[in-house]
C-alpha cells in the first residue's frame, strides 16, 4: 500500500508542535451551474477536502450552490454516503493520495495484508464503483 511519508511527517510535525492549538478551518466550495460545473467534479472537490489530513473535528467543509440545483443536492447526498466509508478507511490506513479516483487507479495501492485487502475490496467494489456509476448519471 502506497503511503506518502512526506505528508505524514509534515502532519505529525505540525500536530506535535501545535497539538490542540491547531485552529478550526472552514472551507467553502461554491458552485452555481451544474452545466458548467459538473456535480461529479464539485463532489470530487468536496470529498478531497473532507479527506484532508487534519483533525476532523476542526475541519468544516461547506458547499454553496447558488443555482439551487437538485442534481448538485443529489450528488452531495450520494457523496456523503460514500464518505462514510472512504474517510475512515483513509484515516485507518493513512491513505495517500486521498482522492479515491486516483488511489484506486494505481494498482500499486492494493494491500497485501488479507484483512486490509478485504476492507479495500469492499470500499472499492461495493462503495466506490457504485458511487462512480451514480456520479455518471448525475
Amino acid at each position: 500500500m502506497h503511503v506518502n511519508m512526506k505528508h505524514q511527517h509534515e502532519y505529525r510535525a505540525i500536530w506535535s508542535r501545535y497539538g490542540d492549538r491547531l485552529p478550526s478551518v472552514d472551507i467553502f466550495v461554491c458552485t452555481a451551474d451544474p452545466q458548467s460545473e459538473p456535480p461529479s467534479l464539485v463532489m470530487a472537490t468536496v470529498l478531497s477536502l473532507m479527506a484532508y489530513n487534519y483533525p476532523p473535528e476542526k475541519l468544516n467543509v461547506y458547499l454553496s450552490d447558488d443555482g439551487g440545483s437538485i442534481l448538485t443536492f443529489y450528488a452531495l447526498w450520494e457523496t456523503s454516503a460514500f464518505a462514510k466509508h472512504w474517510l475512515p478507511f483513509c484515516r485507518r490506513y493513512n491513505i495517500e493520495p486521498r482522492s479515491p479516483a486516483v488511489y484506486f487507479a494505481d494498482s500499486d495501492n492494493k494491500p497485501n495484508d488479507p484483512r486490509t485487502l478485504e476492507e479495500w475490496s469492499v470500499v472499492k467494489v461495493c462503495v466506490f464503483l457504485k458511487h462512480c456509476q451514480i456520479m455518471k448519471q448525475v
